[in-house]
């Protein structure tokens, strides 16, 4: 209907502005038969207004539109009939009609149309020739000149129709890509949009100058506030929670909800970028945290307590045994019947185990009251030295324990060296019980760019798989003696230099502790 009404419009636009145009430059065919012509252009405009007053009644459009071309054709052979025939100046709008033809119906009514353009155009010319008709101007051109103006004329109404066919069929695919693109992307639009209202989530989405562009159901939920009101806005003025200028990163922020309601948000911020990779904006996603934090709240609460009375127990078993000893003793002392020499022999039970309860409640405290740290510039190689060679001196037989280095030259760090001492001092030893019927220690040192590897291995009975997750916790041991505590306090003094303790062990082959120090911690 649309490409009618187009055709109607540019027939109207045709007639004024070329046949205007020839009343204003007083062109001798017009002057010549001044009312022939006024009455084709009266005839012409009454014909546009019939078109434009039926054309949305009328049912079979296909047979409507044929009707105009038709008629089209006609009063354009009148109008080169009577202006000059085969040397008129408006033989061109054939071909007019005939692309019309092939845009507004289809390349096989440009053929036609064509076909019918031809056949008129050729009997005008023969009329003309043979004088047939008043009305048609002589003309002085030969024989072949106007067999020779048929060719030409022919030939471009067929060019014009397989042309104006091409591009026809050309825009009609064109126009259906478009038109599936644009539903694709009207569907494709719809979806994103029942997605991003949908998401648990709330999201917000800013453009370059940080006003809001999009703020879901989920983000008005969260937040207490309307999307209506705030889209458009600056971000800092509609959500003053959030640091401007907005940075890209995860952050936990608390919200005032209403008036007293106060929330723990956990946000995301990303840059939003185009295809180009040009930033366009930020995009930010939030939950509420305020159930979730109050549940870790508990849960650690709770594991605290749980540690606590896990902790008391294992204490209290660890006191208990050497009171129970020293009791027993005492209470064996007491009996005046007992020989000096069991005496004697009672009097050093209690005296071990008063040792015993001495070394429990230091490495407790050792273990429970930390002492700041004293941070010094160490060469870790000369501490691991002097351990080892302690370890060589504390009675370990060289004849089945040996002990081998594998590190060379300085490795200079910034570090506690009491501290660290004790942590290399407890994986010793503990590498040394562990090898009853010996074997051999080996201590490496490894650089990287961020950090810094220490490992003890031994050939020792190894750690069950069971067990290598409590290791650490305080108390617990495989040993028959020992407070459990080494590996503890070993840990916690790892930890707070900014570092931990990986542990891997083939039970019956080797255990390995790697202590891994941030290497630009210890650069501070």
């Amino acid at each position: 209907m649309s490409r009618i009404r187009a055709l109607v419009f540019f027939r109207a636009l045709f007639v004024t502005l070329l046949l205007g145009s020839a009343f204003l430059f007083k062109i001798e065919y017009f002057y010549a038969n001044p009312r022939t012509i006024s009455s084709f252009i009266i005839t012409l405009y009454l014909l546009t207004i019939v078109y434009s007053l039926i054309v949305g009644r009328v049912r079979n459009l296909y047979f409507f539109v044929y009707v105009q071309l038709v008629l089209d054709v006609c009063a354009e052979i009148i109008l080169v009939s009577i202006t000059g025939g085969v040397e008129s100046l408006f033989s061109f709008a054939l071909i007019l009609t005939v692309l019309s033809s092939s845009i507004v119906v289809s390349s096989r009514a440009g053929y036609i149309i064509a076909s019918l353009s031809s056949i008129l155009y050729g009997l005008m010319v023969d009329l003309q020739f043979y004088r047939l008709v008043p009305f048609i101007d002589t003309t002085t051109a030969s024989e072949k000149v106007l067999l020779y103006a048929i060719f030409v004329n022919t030939l471009s109404y067929y060019i014009t129709a397989y042309l104006g066919g091409y591009l026809s069929r050309r825009l009609a695919k064109t126009e259906m890509l478009l038109e599936e693109q644009d539903t694709q992307l009207k569907d494709l639009e719809l979806f994103n949009s029942k997605v991003i209202e949908s998401l648990p989530s709330g999201l917000f989405t800013t453009d370059i100058a940080d006003r809001i562009l999009i703020f879901n159901r989920a983000a008005e939920k969260i937040t207490g506030l309307q999307g209506q009101e705030i889209i458009g806005e600056h971000i800092g003025t509609a959500l003053p929670f959030l640091p401007v200028p907005l940075q890209e990163g995860r952050r936990d922020v608390n919200v005032i909800v209403g008036t007293a309601e106060e929330k723990i948000i956990g946000i995301t911020i990303s840059a939003l970028r185009d295809t180009s990779g040009k930033d366009t904006g930020y995009i930010g996603v939030f939950q509420d945290l305020t159930q979730l934090k109050k549940l870790e709240a508990e849960v650690q609460q709770k594991e605290k307590w749980a540690a606590i009375g896990e902790l008391s127990s294992n204490i209290a078993h660890e006191i208990r045994n050497p009171l129970a000893s020293m009791k027993g003793s005492i209470e064996m002392l007491r009996d005046p019947k007992i020989p000096d020499k069991h005496k004697e022999r009672l009097m050093n039970i209690a005296l071990h185990e008063m040792e015993r309860l001495d070394n429990i409640v230091t490495d407790f405290l050792t273990y429970s009251r930390p002492r700041p740290l004293e941070m010094k510039r160490i060469d870790l190689h000369l501490l691991l030295d002097e351990t080892l060679c302690l370890l060589r001196n504390m009675g370990v037989d060289k004849n089945t324990i040996g002990i081998v280095k594998d590190f060379n030259g300085q490795l200079v760090t910034v570090a506690d060296p009491q501290q660290i001492r004790q942590v290399f001092w407890n994986l010793g030893m503990n590498a040394i019980e562990a090898m009853r019927t010996g074997g051999r220690l080996t201590v490496r040192t490894r650089v990287s760019p961020d950090s810094i590897r220490i490992s003890f291995e031994d050939t020792g009975v190894g750690i069950c798989t069971g067990d290598i997750g409590r290791i650490f916790y305080p108390f617990f041991t495989t040993k028959d003696a020992g407070t459990g505590l080494g590996l503890s306090i070993a840990y916690r003094i790892v930890e707070e230099h900014q570092g931990t303790i990986a542990v891997s062990s083939i039970p019956g082959i080797k255990t390995i502790f790697t202590i891994i120090l941030n290497r630009r911690y210890g650069e501070l």
